[in-house]
């Protein structure tokens, strides 16, 4: 049986032209790509304001294979046709109801394509209301393989009632299995912050993309006690360092 790399590899370069055809019209600027973990185990976290773009844009510049957690209805045709229905509408409005009826030939292939080969490549599902418990174990069995995992916190977009509209609160996943290992594996996992901005724009609206990546975090900076304080410790300080590379990428699109 072929490996998740391997079916990635057979697939990567359909990836890269949905990747392009995903960014059309944006210009993206990347730094710190000096802080992107090349081998080994790496949990990469970062805001989600931009649904399928800011899947697009991680595949497109972390030089390894990637492994992502992703909404469980993305696996399922029909169900993945609906967010994407959802998206347009939300974002376009009446627009993008038309915009989704004169694409729908190509969405058809888009869509087809991703939900028959995202569980090959090692895609976790996740189910948005139930226990997160299993996803945490299949996250740390590829990390504990040496691979990269991409943890990115929010729903795909702004949300405007938050402190931050570009950034959601941080969830502890990331933070406990970083702990899990360390304390139960002795694997000490760097996690790396990201942050992306201008990937909310909608599908086919010019503009500019900027990423910012920041040098790994590890949990053995953040022990305090018990499991609990620990892993809050670690998860705030993931927050802190995404939300302060936000706001330099904010004063940066400024100029």
């Amino acid at each position: 049986m072929a490996t998740f790399e391997e079916e990635l590899e057979k697939i990567e370069p359909v990836i890269r032209k949905l990747c392009n055809f995903a960014l059309l019209g944006k210009k993206i600027e990347v730094q710190g790509k000096e802080n992107f973990i090349k081998k080994g185990p790496n949990i990469i976290v970062g805001n989600h304001i931009g649904s399928y773009k800011d899947i697009a844009i991680l595949l497109k510049i972390v030089p390894r294979p990637i492994f992502f957690i992703a909404n469980r209805m993305v696996f399922n045709r029909e169900d993945f046709n609906f967010l994407i229905r959802n998206h347009l509408k939300c974002h376009l409005k009446d627009f993008g109801l038309f915009l989704d009826l004169v694409l729908k030939p190509i969405k058809s292939l888009f869509v087809n394509f991703i939900s028959s080969n995202i569980g090959k490549i090692g895609t976790i599902p996740v189910d948005l209301t139930s226990s997160k418990g299993i996803v945490i174990e299949k996250c740390q069995e590829h990390l504990k393989q040496g691979r990269t995992i991409i943890a990115l916190q929010g729903h795909g977009r702004i949300i405007e009632s938050c402190k931050n509209p570009f950034m959601s609160p941080f969830r502890k996943g990331a933070s406990l299995i970083s702990y899990n290992l360390y304390t139960q594996e002795d694997n000490l996992v760097p996690v790396t912050p990201v942050a992306v901005l201008g990937t909310q724009r909608p599908f086919l609206v010019p503009g500019r993309i900027m990423v910012k990546i920041g040098k790994p975090l590890y949990i053995t900076d953040y022990f305090a006690g018990g499991l609990y304080e620990t892993v809050s410790r670690f998860a705030q300080a993931m927050e802190e360092r995404v939300n302060a590379l936000i706001l330099e990428s904010i004063r940066a699109m400024k100029t």
